[in-house]
């Protein structure tokens, strides 16, 4: 039982900092979830901040630094 136990918890300590750092690099989802959060717990004053976020609009994201496609 002591080896069946150790692969667990081996596993278990090598799965979560994995996930953790495979979910937290989901643009889409930081996007999403995150920015609109921050949104709701501290809302911009004017509502013409909102339009000035620094961040690529869904059609940019597929280009690299260069403005070509990366496909």
């Amino acid at each position: 039982m002591g080896v069946k136990l150790e692969v667990f918890r081996m596993t278990i300590y090598l799965t979560f900092p994995v996930a953790m750092f495979w979910i937290a690099n989901q643009a889409e989802w930081f996007e999403d979830y995150v920015i609109q959060r921050k949104r709701e717990l501290w809302p911009p004053e004017k509502e013409d901040q909102v339009s000035h976020v620094l961040f690529l609009p869904p059609e940019w994201r597929g280009l690299d630094s260069c403005g070509q496609g990366t496909g």
